[in-house]
């Protein structure tokens, strides 16, 4: 059944006995050489981050929620009601009570930023005047009442980055969308929008999904993250659990570690390349290792003294990073990255091509089952 043949019932008429769930939805999207199936829920209050690489399909996620992109399969389920179905329920964009913040805004830009603000009221059935106030009550609470009657192209990135804020919470939503809202700010700018934001996420009553591809905003904006990589859901949990166990490449780069998967066998494991790394945990079947690249010493000759995991490896990049020089090795485990300081770096007289001694002490290292 298409779209337009599908039932259209008003999101407003859902059972009061309902409990508010929140958002609960399993959604399926499939494009040629692609499929989306993942499955999502965000509590009442609760702030998530949809977190992946470009092409993950986290923008799909967040139009097929706005009714922009209809599922080929699954359903969507808002505050007890059945938004989609996938061919027997269609609640059109409008009639949805879902607010979107758009990665480029998308203001009016005939508007004003009270008009901005007001509209969604209005389409609501708000008299302009009520409208009016709702809007003006917003820009005070993001902090630009004395910018309301200024139009778009006389805003800052930050300021009409709170405008469309504005105008989404306006609604007071039961989801609120956001679609790499610092994406388009310069980095000082970024640093102050963050933190408000922040702010008024939390004070927001409803269900919140962010979609990033930058793990700073997600850590900071959201109480739990999902990753996905190629249309599936890899890992979710709050950041501290992410950071401390990533179950892929891309994670273990998000969160800046070397990571490595290999078969446990008590106190080490023993990897693809035939290399056995020595762990302070205990780990026996499929499992991973991982370190941060601060716990790889680096050598030019092999190191003496206390058992440590030592490989012979080839530098293939060097670059500044933080206060810190990080040098990209392979050999040993495969690929790995470590941070020395820049003395360090000056000593070994660090190059492309040279062969090097890289050493990790067990009690640096986390193992942990891959299952």
């Amino acid at each position: 059944m298409s779209p337009a043949n599908r039932a259209h019932p008003d999101p407003r008429t859902a059972d009061p006995a309902a409990p508010d769930l929140g958002l609960r939805a399993h959604l399926v999207v499939e494009r040629p050489a692609f499929r989306l199936d993942i499955a999502l829920t965000v509590a009442p209050g609760e702030v998530v981050a949809l977190l992946g690489p470009n092409g993950a399909g986290k923008t799909t996620a967040l139009r097929a929620l706005a009714g922009l992109t209809p599922p080929t399969g699954g359903r969507i389920d808002l505050a007890g009601t059945c938004l989609d179905d996938a061919g027997r329920t269609f609640v059109p964009p409008e009639r949805r009570d879902v607010g979107v913040v758009f990665q480029d805004y998308l203001l009016f830009p005939h508007l004003t930023a009270l008009e901005n603000v007001a509209f969604g009221p209005r389409c609501r059935g708000a008299s302009r005047t009520h409208a009016r106030a709702i809007a003006s009550d917003w820009l005070a609470r993001v902090g630009l009442a004395d910018l309301a009657g200024r139009r778009p192209r006389h805003l800052s990135g930050g300021q009409a980055q709170r405008v469309a804020l504005a105008r989404a919470l306006a609604l007071r939503p039961a989801l609120l969308l956001l679609d790499e809202p610092l994406a388009a700010l310069d980095a000082r700018t970024r640093l102050e929008t963050r933190a408000e934001l922040h702010r008024h996420l939390a004070d927001h009553p409803g269900a919140t999904l962010v979609v990033t591809h930058d793990p700073l905003d997600a850590f900071v904006l959201a109480d739990r993250l999902v990753i996905l990589e190629h249309g599936r859901v890899v890992q979710e949990g709050d950041a501290a659990a992410v950071t401390a166990r990533p179950r892929t490449d891309y994670v273990a780069r998000l969160v800046g570690l070397n990571l490595y998967r290999g078969r446990g066998g008590g106190h080490t494991v023993t990897l693809p390349t035939g290399m056995v790394l020595t762990t302070a945990d205990t780990v026996h079947g499929d499992a991973f290792v991982a370190f941060p690249p601060t716990a790889v010493a680096l050598h030019p000759d092999p190191p003496q003294g206390s058992p440590r995991n030592t490989w012979s490896a080839t530098v293939t990049g060097i670059a500044r990073h933080g206060d810190h020089v990080r040098v990209q090795l392979v050999g040993g485990p495969g690929e790995a990255s470590a941070d020395i300081t820049p003395t360090a770096a000056a000593t070994l007289r660090l190059a492309p091509g040279q062969t090097i001694w890289a050493a990790v002490k067990a009690t640096e290292t986390r193992a942990y089952p891959a299952g």
